[in-house]
């Protein structure tokens, strides 16, 4: 008999196929003692488990590219830190094997995270897997991980590590569906990013019987369980009219009124730049630079080798417009020779271009490389910075790019309240404004936004969240500047007209994802879609949001 369970939906499409059940964590190693002459030799083989977990990790994210390269070298960094290390070691030499200290020495560690006020809980789930690895190394069981598997089938897991989303295999898994995760988890972006449906915070996926078979509707966040045969059929329809509709829409943004309404992409590096191209996109809404800090920890990436990775991206879109976000420090991108390792709650700490502004040596050497970057090239380089809190803020950005000689736009990110309440002084600074809605919905609800627990405030449905949107495209319109949206809120096709009837100038997402709200978009009116967002802001929840937007398109 079909019953239906709802999640959360994080990327389009439809799967139908069978459960199967993400491998098993590692047990708990048994708690036994080893003589004195054998914790050298135990050392030893932690340390080569450790580094060997950290090369693998590193050869997937190679693998991988992009997005998903610059997650797998954090987790490999995590792997390999130095006061883990430390601890591991001083576990050995008073008696405990290889195994117990790593396991031991990680749950120390994974308090410490749990008890930062949450904000580095999401931190805690990939520190549980590099653990797993490591540990199952030094007992020699197989890795926990994806299942082997010769046919299709539908991956359920309590929740999906950076490592295994990154290497999934689109022809094996036909979807995915966890019971935790929110909807700007790692996993949920890298899911996007490789356009494979899925649906997290799913309460009760892992009781899901191996083999049961199931149906995954990633736009709406419904799993049906035993459909039935009309089910399959009503789902493989409204798929088949999916593509259609996509296949249909090509050429730049627009409402069915021809509003222009430029769909660029979220971009992690040059490696993601092929989709963004092949999917049509405009340009790049937000060009995230971490990738190159994370290959060392210890030092900044030399100007040249930022020039070249800068150009790469620059290069792809002649004409188009990128938007580059200067390094995004803190919180959950931890630097040593950045961050400090100490702060009581990193989130609401020294982050982003608070980091940046305590070190401008770094500031400016990047701005100099993107100044350099763009020469004798003729597309339309923007550059922002984020966790701009306040006017005083945008005006240091703006001073910084200045006196780096930098000839292109600046602009500020909306990713805290504050900006979005202050947007029109702040725009006196600088020249556009980007809302970043993961992070303003962060701290909007002061919901994690890697915590499914708190999935439904993550929601960037939430009234609330929309009335920060429409203050900043207002404080926009009336100083004739523009104000895009390069969070996860414009991935939802759906939400990007409502977006669009808010007044938001441009919509960037991951290039999966563009195909769609192009379609979407062109299906209604300029006016359609302000209609859709006065219903959406005067709803009490993001679901009754959801439903007042889209009775108003689709004419109910």
């Amino acid at each position: 008999m079909e019953t239906t369970l709802r999640g959360v939906g994080v990327s389009h499409g439809v799967a139908i196929g069978e459960v199967r059940h993400m491998g098993t964590a590692v047990l708990e190693p048994p708690a036994k003692q080893i003589p004195a002459q054998e914790a050298g030799r135990e050392q030893g083989r932690a340390r080569q488990a450790v580094d060997a977990v950290a090369a693998d990790l590193m050869a997937r994210g190679n693998l991988a590219g992009g997005e998903a390269q610059a997650v797998l070298e954090a987790q490999a960094m995590m792997a390999q830190d130095p006061e883990l290390m430390a601890d591991v070691d001083r576990r050995i030499a008073v008696g405990s094997t290889a195994e117990r200290a790593v396991y031991d020495a990680f749950a120390a560690y994974r308090e410490l995270l749990a008890g930062a006020g949450e904000y580095l809980a999401g931190r805690v789930a990939d520190l549980d897997d590099v653990r797993n690895r490591i540990v199952a190394r030094l007992l020699g069981v197989p890795m926990p991980g994806v299942p082997d598997s010769d046919h299709p089938y539908v991956l359920v897991a309590r929740d999906l590590a950076p490592a295994d989303t990154a290497l999934l295999d689109p022809s094996l898994v036909l979807g995915f569906v966890t019971e935790e995760g929110g909807p700007t988890s790692h996993s949920a972006i890298l899911a996007r990013a490789l356009g494979v449906p899925a649906v997290v915070a799913l309460p009760g996926a892992v009781e899901l019987g191996e083999g049961t078979v199931v149906a995954v509707d990633g736009s709406t966040g419904e799993v049906f369980v035993h459909p039935s045969e009309e089910r399959k059929t009503e789902l493989a329809a409204a798929a088949a009219e999916r593509r259609a509709a996509l296949a249909a829409s090509t050429g730049p943004g627009a409402t069915a009124d021809g509003h222009k309404v430029p769909l660029l992409a979220n971009v992690g590096g040059p490696a993601d730049v092929p989709a963004a191209v092949a999917a049509g996109a405009e340009g790049v809404g937000l060009f995230r630079t971490e990738f190159l800090f994370l290959d060392d920890s210890e030092r900044a990436p030399s100007e040249e080798k930022q020039i070249a990775a800068y150009r790469q991206v620059l290069e792809a879109f002649p004409e188009g417009r990128v938007v580059v976000r200067v390094l995004d420090a803190g919180a959950d991108k931890p630097l040593a020779f950045l961050t400090p390792a100490d702060e009581p709650n990193p989130a609401l700490g020294v982050r982003g271009l608070r980091t940046l502004l305590e070190h401008p040596d770094v500031l400016r050497t990047q701005l100099t490389a993107l100044a350099k970057a763009a020469e004798g090239l003729p597309v339309h380089l923007e550059v922002m910075a984020p966790m701009v809190a306040d006017r005083a803020d945008a005006r240091a950005f703006a001073d910084a790019c200045r006196a780096a000689g930098l000839r292109a736009k600046f602009g500020a990110m909306v990713e805290i309240p504050s900006a979005a309440l202050r947007a029109r002084s702040i725009l006196r600074e600088v020249e556009f404004l980007s809302l970043g809605t993961n992070d303003l919905a962060q701290y909007t609800f002061a919901a994690d936004r890697q915590v499914g627990a708190v999935s439904r405030l993550q929601d960037p449905w939430q009234p609330a969240l929309l009335d920060l949107v429409a203050l900043s495209a207002e404080a926009a319109r009336a100083e004739g500047k523009s104000c895009g949206v390069c969070g996860e809120a414009a991935s939802d096709p759906l939400l990007a007209c409502v977006l669009t009837g808010l007044g938001v100038t441009s919509l960037s997402m991951g290039a999966a994802s563009l195909p769609y709200v192009r379609a979407t978009l062109a299906k209604f009116t300029l006016a359609q879609c302000e209609r859709a967002a006065a219903a959406a802001r005067a709803a009490d929840s993001a679901e009754e949001a959801r439903g007042a937007a889209q009775g108003v398109l689709s004419g109910e």
